[in-house]
């Protein structure tokens, strides 16, 4: 199985919601030259997403080869053909990925563009408006989407490259030229990771070769940690090793804190609460972020390790969807980030053990049920290799 390879002399910027990540985004590809890969789980139809289609256009009209991959399900059917009708007009190259499950239940979950293979931006942030829901966007949320991406330059880059131009071959059709070209590129994007050394370094999860690389390096990470662990997650429904590994740093005396987003969906609010006993037997300091929604999915240990991306602390992220996170070892990094959260936390509802001692029956029976629901189908769609 991979292991996470970490390249020196990364310059990251950290960006913050929409306000900070999407004209960062806009001038990156307002400066292309030469190619845009652009990926994402939602391309939405709203003024942000606008903006973004319109920087695009314009780059494909000066001649720069703009490719865009959005996931079908989540950008939804009727979307996915409406912008590849205004992308073919104005030179853009699209796919859908995975139109009606053609290759099985995966879905592109990940949020990547790379800008003529030196700029790279990698995060949680879809194509969508901050202050609209990501389930309805006719629905105002009270306050921006809590969120983060990473800006990205140095030898990275050339890892995030060759994994977008991968997937995007793998969107073609699979001729034997182009299922050759295919494995060349994934044979070129395995020698690039294995040359780098510390830092900070590119993780994704795939059913190929990839599939417990971005859990493995968060194991490996609370596994190390001494002192402190912040994990943030608006679905939190992990597998039995990553909550054990959460116990476990807690008991030997980790600071462990879960910032976890509520109010969106019941059955999964129902599903984390499940875990709720345990965790806080342990001693993890648990937190409900309930101001708007909160969608970063992010970790700082020991203020010297952390890591920004789409993959959330659930089944479907860890088991099942294409995910990519950014891993660094940096403590200004870190650093700027436990800000955020330790800010997130002071702004959130903390559970307390007393709390979840004096749950009432009902409360807990509706929660086992929603788990046992949830690890249910969890099990069918992994054919039982995701969940206990």
């Amino acid at each position: 199985m991979p292991t996470a390879s970490y390249s020196k002399r990364n310059h990251l910027t950290l960006l913050f919601r929409g306000a900070e990540f999407f004209p960062a985004l806009i001038d990156a590809i307002d400066a292309a030259e030469n190619e845009i890969y652009l990926e994402t789980y939602i391309f939405a139809s709203d003024r942000t997403a606008d903006l973004v289609k319109a920087a695009l256009m314009r780059a494909a009209a000066r001649g720069t080869r703009v490719h865009v991959l959005a996931d079908w399900l989540g950008t939804g059917a009727d979307r996915c053909a409406a912008l590849a009708a205004e992308f073919a007009a104005a030179d853009v190259q699209f796919h859908a990925f995975n139109p009606w499950f053609h290759r099985g239940l995966a879905r592109s979950h990940r949020k990547i563009v790379v800008v003529d293979g030196r700029l790279a931006f990698l995060g949680g942030l879809n194509i969508n408006d901050d202050m609209l829901s990501d389930d309805d966007d006719a629905q105002p949320l009270p306050a921006p989407r809590w969120d983060f991406a990473v800006g990205i330059s140095g030898p990275l880059v050339a890892s995030i490259h060759a994994e977008v131009t991968a997937q995007w071959a793998r969107q073609q059709p699979k001729t034997l030229l182009r299922h050759w070209q295919s494995l060349q590129q994934l044979r070129a994007s395995r020698i690039r990771l294995g040359q780098v050394v510390a830092a900070a370094a590119l993780v994704v999860r795939d059913n190929l070769r990839n599939r417990r690389t971005i859990q493995r390096a968060m194991l490996q990470a609370l596994g190390r940690a001494h002192d402190t662990a912040y994990f943030v997650t608006p679905y939190f429904a992990p597998d039995y090793k990553l909550r054990q590994a959460l116990e476990m740093a807690a008991r030997r005396g980790v600071k462990v804190s879960l910032l976890i987003g509520v109010g969106q969906f019941r059955m999964q609010d129902a599903v984390a609460q499940s875990y709720y006993p345990k965790l806080s037997a342990a001693g993890v300091h648990i937190v409900e972020f309930r101001q708007t929604q909160l969608h970063a999915k992010i970790a700082v240990i020991d203020d010297n390790w952390a890591t920004v991306g789409s993959s959330n602390f659930d089944g479907l992220s860890l088991f099942v969807n294409q995910e990519a996170n950014i891993l660094v070892r940096d403590a200004d990094f870190a650093l700027a980030l436990r800000k955020h959260i330790v800010l997130g936390i002071a702004q959130g509802v903390v559970i307390s053990a007393d709390q979840v001692a004096h749950l009432s029956v009902g409360r807990r029976v509706l929660n086992s049920l929603a788990y046992l629901l949830y690890k249910s189908v969890l099990q069918v769609i992994t054919a039982g290799r995701s969940i206990k």
